[in-house]
């Protein structure tokens, strides 16, 4: 049960109090760019959610069996670089064959994900809060999942905002920036309330 229990913490923890695009502003390139239609939002949501998934995957054992034992930790960063840019081509090219009106959508910002700092952050973080291979991927599936949670919120505030009449000096990326921090601001209400449903 402590198991169950400490997974759910880890969970909640990673989509609400410590959502890594409004708690530590990992991932802003796409949650401002690609954040003005909901399905675009969405897509892209899943798609960093599968990478976070998949890198961790990969990431965790390559940490563990390989960089530690043979003293070659100094090579995490590189090394775990190469294995997401090798998975965001790998989810580029299933989207391109299977899903083509998503994989246009996203544009550019697909092939983004490679540098999105998110998700090398939720593959260095798992290894530097040494979280075991289950609690990894737990971890990384709360973060995609607050990932997806950030863009599809602010998808929808996005869409109210055009249709308002914003002075002219706030229109565009400031009033974007302004809804951005006022999100951000609400989701730090969730502090401390993980801890006191399961304390």
């Amino acid at each position: 049960m402590d198991l169950f229990k400490s997974l759910i913490v880890i969970l909640l923890s990673s989509v609400l109090v410590n959502n890594y695009v409004l708690a530590r502003f990992l991932g802003i390139c796409p949650f401002l760019g690609v954040s003005k239609k909901l399905d675009q939002a969405s897509g892209m949501g899943i798609a960093v959610t599968a990478v976070m998934l998949l890198a961790t995957a990969v990431t965790w054992p390559i940490q563990y069996w390989v960089l530690e034992p043979l003293n070659l930790g100094y090579l995490q960063t590189i090394v775990f670089i190469l294995v997401i840019a090798s998975l965001v081509q790998v989810v580029e090219l299933l989207l391109k064959k299977f899903i083509p009106a998503l994989h246009k959508g996203l544009g550019v910002y697909l092939p983004l994900i490679t540098t999105n700092c998110a998700v090398l952050g939720v593959a260095i973080n798992n290894v530097t809060d040494g979280y075991t291979f289950i609690q990894s991927m737990v971890s990384s599936l709360g973060v995609g999942l607050g990932f997806l949670l950030a863009m599809v919120l602010f998808s929808g505030l996005r869409s109210r905002i055009d249709e308002t009449g914003i002075p002219k000096p706030f229109r565009g990326l400031a009033v974007t920036l302004i809804a951005a921090s006022f999100i951000s601001l609400a989701f730090m209400g969730f502090a401390g309330i993980v801890d006191a449903l399961f304390a």
